[in-house]
């Protein structure tokens, strides 16, 4: 899979600098980028090339919504190669959610482990998600709050597979999970596997392979940028039970209206809310008609 680079230079104070480049990072989204790396006052940003648009990239940065700051950026092809390996090298520290839950990588083990949480590993290869951002870490702690046990998961752009893996250790009767990066797939796979769990499987696609599934489940989450969450939540909403429900992160609070709207016209309501640093998760069910 080939993907695209590019390096934002942020201009502007020191005390907007961080906000600014926050801003930039959920805009770069909307034009495909998924991943991103912070080098002070610039920022890295790395894109599938099928999935790129540099016209919505020009288009959301400016003018930029800040007053007073100044994004320029430069794009080049991206070196095929693992461009996430040196973070896959470095690791990063155990992160411990609501007491409840601990996460960590192959190479730096928590010191201890709560009475009764889970004991989560993250084996980061070039996919995301290790608890770290707020949106991952607020879907885990609903997942926590949720009664799982004999439940039907699916794990809509499941990256590390650190939600999918949550969600059967917490009891989950089967999760399944979809990435259109190979590398994704592969990576939930391997993680389960040192896990020790058994009843996820994962495959490549995007929002389209919902249709493949001759099931319903009980639980839908999607953990992706605003616009993709826009585009599939039809499909998301069809491969929902009855009594299902449906978790979106992925996005800052200014933007759930738009998307609790959109819901609205799909016969789906938000039953409960959740806000982190300014980043949001909604969560959805379907009306009684």
């Amino acid at each position: 899979m080939k993907y695209i680079q590019a390096i934002f230079t942020v201009t502007c104070d020191t005390a907007t600098l961080q906000t600014a480049k926050d801003l930039l990072c959920a805009l770069a989204g909307e034009a495909g980028f998924e991943a991103f790396e912070d080098h002070g006052t610039t920022v890295t940003g790395y894109a599938q090339k099928e999935l790129f648009s540099d016209e919505i990239l020009n288009g959301t940065l400016r003018p930029f919504p800040i007053d007073g700051v100044e994004i320029s950026y430069s794009i080049a092809d991206a070196e095929y190669k693992n461009w996430n390996s040196a973070w896959e090298e470095q690791g990063f520290a155990p992160i411990t959610i609501d007491g409840r839950c601990v996460v960590h990588d192959t190479q730096h083990l928590p010191d201890s482990i709560p009475d009764g949480a889970f004991d989560v590993t993250i084996d980061t290869k070039q996919a995301f998600g290790t608890g770290n951002h707020e949106t991952t870490a607020m879907i885990i702690s609903r997942l926590l709050d949720t009664d799982l046990k004999d439940k039907s998961v699916l794990d809509c752009g499941c990256g590390t597979g650190i939600l999918s893996i949550v969600a059967a250790k917490a009891g989950a009767e089967s999760v399944t999970g979809y990435d259109i990066d190979e590398w994704s797939v592969e990576n939930t796979m391997h993680n389960c596997a040192i896990n020790g769990i058994t009843n996820v499987r994962a495959m490549k696609g995007d929002a389209s392979v919902i249709n493949e599934f001759d099931r319903k489940f009980d639980i839908v989450m999607a953990n992706i940028n605003r616009n993709i969450l826009l585009a599939d939540m039809p499909a998301f909403k069809q491969a929902m039970a009855e009594d299902g429900t449906l978790i979106l992160s992925g996005f800052y609070e200014a933007d759930a209206d738009m998307l609790t709207a959109k819901a609205e016209t799909l016969g789906l309501k938000e039953t409960k809310r959740a806000v982190k640093n300014d980043w949001c998760m909604l969560v959805l069910k379907k009306t009684k008609e």
